[in-house]
């Protein structure tokens, strides 16, 4: 990690690489940082995607945050609010109040569940 904070991503990369091929959930989700931001890997949502999708399902919740943001935003995978609402409650369920805020914000809008004002003030009290 002290590569990684200090900027030096092709030592991170050195580092995080190994462990994460060996089921290391958070260097998975570092490599999935990496991949989304370009950060001494081209950048290739996808492949964030995919080391994201590794970390999530060992239950990582900051993992399973940012697969639903991915599903929402359609970065590395086709747009699906449902399934970004799936990630998101996986992550809320946990405590994740970044993910209890985008729930929140699912129900207030109606995407990927239906609207529903009063799920809605119950996710954003737990996140708040």
């Amino acid at each position: 990690m002290a590569a990684y904070t200090s900027g030096n991503y092709a030592a991170a990369l050195r580092e995080f690489l190994p462990l994460a091929r060996n089921g290391d959930a958070k260097a998975q989700f570092t490599l999935g940082v990496m991949y989304e931001y370009g950060q001494g890997v081209p950048q290739d949502y996808k492949e964030a995607v995919r080391w994201y999708r590794k970390a999530a399902n060992q239950g990582l919740a900051k993992a399973q945050f940012n697969l639903g943001v991915a599903y929402h935003n359609g970065r590395g995978v086709p747009k699906d609010y449902k399934e970004a609402v799936r990630w998101y409650r996986k992550a809320a369920n946990q405590g994740l109040a970044k993910a209890q805020f985008n729930l929140g914000v699912a129900y207030h809008n109606g995407r990927g569940v239906p609207k529903d004002y009063k799920e809605a003030v119950r996710w954003y009290r737990k996140a708040a």
